[in-house]
């Protein structure tokens, strides 16, 4: 079909209730046009971290926190499990509504089918700095990539990528599929940078 891609990648921050969306969104499409989506992690703590007016710094930690969890997660399994993680942290958090880190994880390894000694392993990584090098690396490259001054979510399709597209709530159906066309079309154009309203909705998960 039309408007598949061979290649797309998904930047997240877990906390952030935007990227939830956009990512709920991305997930539909690539399910009805047979492509799949590498997931990447990042840090929105990491990109404010020399901002003195981070009006969200608990929220940042917390995704932070969540983001150790899951490239550990990914190191121990490997990279199929990145997107399943996301989605059970993701469910519990957004729609959810829920804090507590540690059950959140915990809940979300059993989900993900990892258990036992790993699930223990993974679990201990929340508060740990082992997986930070690895969120620092992934944050840079998709800030080299989509550009400066730009937050979560960012796609890349086929190798264009942007920060994008912000949208409540996700779309479904034929509504999801026709904002897919528009930003593949836009995609596929090598000087489209911007295209951007104000937002007079808060997010509607």
């Amino acid at each position: 079909m039309g408007n598949t891609p061979t290649s797309v990648e998904f930047w997240f921050d877990l906390i952030c209730p935007w990227c939830w969306m956009t990512s709920r969104w991305a997930s539909e499409v690539a399910s009805v046009r047979g492509f799949d989506i590498a997931w990447h992690p990042i840090s929105l703590r990491i990109i404010n971290e020399h901002n003195p007016h981070d009006s969200h710094h608990e929220h940042h930690v917390r995704g932070h926190r969540f983001g150790r969890v899951v490239e550990a997660a990914r190191r121990e399994v490997g990279e199929s499990v990145v997107g399943p993680l996301y989605t059970a942290i993701g469910t519990r958090v957004h729609p959810g509504g829920r804090e507590d880190v540690e059950a959140i994880v915990a809940e979300s390894l059993a989900e993900v089918g990892v258990s036992g000694e790993a699930a223990q392993r993974i679990a201990a990584e929340v508060d740990l700095e082992s997986s930070d090098a690895q969120l620092r690396a992934n944050t840079a490259h998709a800030l080299e990539i989509a550009g400066p001054d730009v937050g979560v979510p960012i796609i890349s399709i086929d190798g264009v990528a942007f920060f994008g597209p912000v949208v409540t709530p996700a779309p479904t159906g034929d509504a999801a599929l026709r904002l897919w066309d528009g930003i593949y079309a836009a995609a596929s154009v090598p000087g489209f940078y911007e295209l951007k309203r104000g937002r007079t909705a808060g997010p509607q998960f």
